[in-house]
């Protein structure tokens, strides 16, 4: 699902933060040029993890590797996971919830209260 936020117009949890490491957040429609380089960024984190975890394949196998080189790749594993998380909650908050299904498609209203 791409460019959308969460159902019902609310709001998106964006793939970079503020200087001072505050998540951003994009509210509205998600159709627009934030939108799309959010989804294009989230991309790239997530094919930079799938490089990284082969790489880390690799390096785990090699006897010759130094604790300096396995201690970069934990700092840049650490970085990606970070990444990955947040493409898993952005994406997650866009899900629609079983409250969120209207009883003509089988599932059932939950109200608050």
């Amino acid at each position: 699902m791409t460019g959308a936020t969460a159902p019902g117009g609310g709001r998106r949890l964006l793939p970079w933060s503020t200087p001072d490491g505050r998540p951003c957040y994009l509210l509205g429609g998600g159709g627009g040029r934030v939108s799309r380089l959010a989804d294009e960024a989230e991309n790239a984190q997530l094919g930079m993890a799938a490089e990284l975890l082969g790489h880390a394949g690799d390096m785990l196998g090699d006897r010759r590797v130094t604790r300096d080189q396995l201690r970069y790749l934990a700092a840049r594993l650490a970085e990606s996971l970070h990444d990955v998380h947040r493409v898993a909650l952005s994406r997650g908050d866009r899900l629609p919830g079983p409250e969120r299904f209207d009883e003509g498609e089988g599932g059932t209203a939950a109200a608050e209260g």
